[in-house]
């Protein structure tokens, strides 16, 4: 039977890239000389540092002018409020990955409500869609590819 999986992700690798290139950037710069300005990288989360708010919102345009080029889909990205702390002013920007529990049972709903012949189940951070016909399959990813989630969508193991 075939069936594809929907998830949402990001490749580390991409987003070190990306921090990498940001780094580059902000050292360039002519407005960032002589300011500490550093990108730190754990896991899916970057930590922005500057001397001031509107450095870490460049700092931030950066970075996401950074992923974009790279094309990461940047409505993924959760961005925290700048929180001054002594000298220096941090912004966590974290990076959603995987479906979540909400937008899993948003995305089976809306292909129920369309009442094609396939059948769409959670497994863990992804949903899984399977059906007798390739052409359900291609409309349900159509259907999704215009629908609003909130999250960038990839489609996977599409499978016959």
């Amino acid at each position: 039977m075939p069936s594809f999986d929907i998830v949402s992700d990001v490749d580390k690798q991409v987003l070190t890239n990306c921090v990498d290139q940001a780094t580059r950037i902000v050292t360039n710069r002519f407005d960032f000389k002589g300011v500490d300005a550093t990108f730190e990288r754990q896991d899916y989360a970057v930590t922005l540092v500057a001397e001031a708010e509107f450095q870490v919102m460049q700092m931030l345009e950066i970075l996401q002018g950074a992923l974009h080029k790279a094309g990461v889909d940047i409505s993924c990205l959760d961005v925290g409020a700048p929180a001054m702390s002594g000298k220096q002013t941090r912004m966590v920007v974290t990076v959603r990955t995987g479906v979540e529990t909400e937008l899993a049972k948003k995305i089976v709903k809306m292909i129920k409500d369309k009442k094609l012949k396939v059948q769409a189940q959670i497994q863990g951070e992804q949903v899984r869609v399977t059906g007798k016909k390739r052409d359900d399959l291609q409309s349900v990813i159509a259907l999704l590819r215009t629908a609003d989630t909130g999250m960038p969508l990839q489609f996977e193991n599409f499978r016959d």
